[in-house]
């Protein structure tokens, strides 16, 4: 808190008003001036002011860690709190956390007299979203819906972050297209809830249909960043590199926010020199770019480049997380090196990052793919914590590299108590029965599937026709030109097995 001393610039010759202070406060940012122009602030009288009191609050409350602690006593002491006052603290929360204290704010604020308005609303969803309390959530919307707020644009737009980050995509989407007049952040929001949430088909549906419904929201660095993971997701190069070209064309910075989900896509679309271009090239990369480019030297079974990025990135001083080793391992797992995968393994500690059970997971992995099952299982066996559905499942694929059927059958019961609707394993025990020709325990691993209701997902194709994705299964015939493909797929057909009989004769 506040500590008496001058103030570069306090001069006696002007008048000390809060006007005066509010651009003194301006001038000074850094935690020691303001905390003594705060001091002046009290001993000239002007602690009870409530615009001086918003502006030390923010200003305390932007240095985060101890500041926030001093911005609540700011808050605290106050008088009178308007909504301003009570809108910078609840922000502040959200922002830096506790996230629970903006919500607990936000319960007290709801007892008094004040009137939230279409700031406060926003700031108590971001706090629930950071926390992950749909139930709350749902409760402000629906105060901000008999406060008559739901359709302003701050108020919408926050709303449909929120659902978004809850994984409710539907009702994030209701939200959206009940907003009266859209903003560019409307959008955005949609096509990053969207992407972040699985659903890329509909992200890069919803960024075409953009131009057609709002001609004044033109695509900015956000849109492009939330459109990539939906382009890499579905390997669609075309609306991908019309972002990469869009970026170029407006003067975008390539910066590591960008860069990492351009190697993402065009890793995913098979372009991997162009990735590794692209990652040269952003001036700062940071762990979120490194590990792009990890994963996507580890996907494309480049397990040695993979290594090595790792190593740079080390070297650079950058301190890689838990997605970072995940990258990484999977890269050793897939290309067989099995020392150099336990010695990352070992790295998590000397980086203090925890070993998850999909890390766990990655190591068995690798000992399976390696012919080490007995090893694996001693592996499982040395783990400090009780083995999840993640490092079950590895072992039960390592059971079926090495084809060790009475150890599967073992894994298989764990994971059907464990993991019962992932149609995977029990697939994957049917599998081994049929390979040693047990055709009766494969029928009724696969009976079983069908008394639970686990249906295995379909197979599906996709190809990409002028900027749209169309997606096919095994014999589907809800596409609107059924007709038109399946008479091509006819016409194909003759014409392979003209093919053969010419090379027969």
């Amino acid at each position: 808190m506040p500590g008496r001393g001058s103030i570069p610039g306090f001069h006696r010759g002007l008048k000390r008003d809060s006007f005066y202070y509010s651009r003194l406060l301006q001038s000074y940012s850094s935690p020691k001036s303001v905390a003594r122009i705060h001091d002046q602030i009290i001993t000239t009288g002007h602690g009870h002011n409530p615009f001086l009191a918003s502006k030390l609050l923010s200003q305390y409350a932007d240095f985060g860690g101890r500041g926030i602690d001093d911005a609540r006593r700011v808050f605290d002491r106050a008088p009178q709190r308007d909504i301003l006052l009570w809108n910078v603290m609840i922000r502040s929360y959200a922002n830096s956390g506790p996230q629970t204290e903006a919500i607990v704010l936000y319960s007290h604020l709801r007892r008094t007299s004040v009137r939230p308005n279409c700031y406060t609303y926003p700031f108590v969803t971001k706090a629930c979203a950071a926390l992950g309390d749909e139930n709350k959530g749902r409760a402000v919307h629906a105060d901000a819906v008999r406060a008559g707020l739901d359709s302003d644009p701050f108020v919408s737009n926050a709303l449909v972050a929120f659902y978004a980050k809850c994984g409710d995509v539907e009702t994030a989407r209701k939200v959206f297209d009940e907003i009266p007049v859209k903003d560019l952040v409307s959008w955005n929001s949609m096509i990053a809830g969207y992407s972040q949430n699985d659903c890329a088909h509909e992200a890069i549906a919803l960024f075409h249909q953009m131009p057609r419904e709002d001609a004044a929201s033109k695509p900015d660095r956000v849109t492009v960043v939330a459109l990539l993971p939906a382009c890499a997701a579905l390997a669609a190069v075309q609306e991908g590199m019309w972002a990469h070209s869009y970026v170029i064309k407006t003067g975008m910075e390539m910066d590591a926010g960008l860069g990492s989900g351009l190697v993402s896509m065009y890793a995913n679309c098979g372009r991997l020199d162009t990735a590794r271009e692209l990652f040269d090239r952003v001036r700062e990369p940071n762990l979120i770019l490194y590990n792009s480019m990890i994963r996507a030297y580890g996907m494309h079974g480049r397990a040695k480049e993979a290594v090595e990025t790792f190593s740079k990135m080390l070297e650079m001083g950058i301190e890689p997380d838990g997605i970072c080793f995940i990258c990484v391992l999977s890269a050793c797992s897939h290309a067989g090196m099995v020392d150099e995968g336990f010695e990352i393994f070992d790295m998590m500690d000397s980086y203090g990052v925890e070993k998850g059970q999909v890390h766990y997971a990655c190591m068995v992995d690798l000992l399976g793919r390696a012919g080490q099952l007995r090893r694996a299982v001693e592996f499982i066996g040395g783990m400090p914590v009780e083995p999840g559905r993640d490092v079950w499942g590895a072992l039960l694929g390592a059971c079926r590299i090495c084809n060790d059927i009475e150890l599967a059958e073992e894994v298989a019961k764990k994971l059907f108590l464990f993991d019962p609707e992932n149609a995977g394993r029990y697939a994957a025990l049917a599998k081994m029965y049929e390979d040693v020709g047990r055709w009766e325990d494969a029928a009724r691993v696969r009976k079983a599937m069908r008394d639970r209701g686990v249906r295995k997902p379909l197979g599906c194709s996709m190809v990409e026709v002028d900027a749209q994705v169309h997606t096919f299964g095994v014999e589907d015939e809800s596409h609107p030109m059924t007709a038109e493909i399946y008479d091509v797929l006819e016409q194909l057909q003759k014409l392979v097995m003209e093919d053969e009989m010419v090379a027969i004769g």
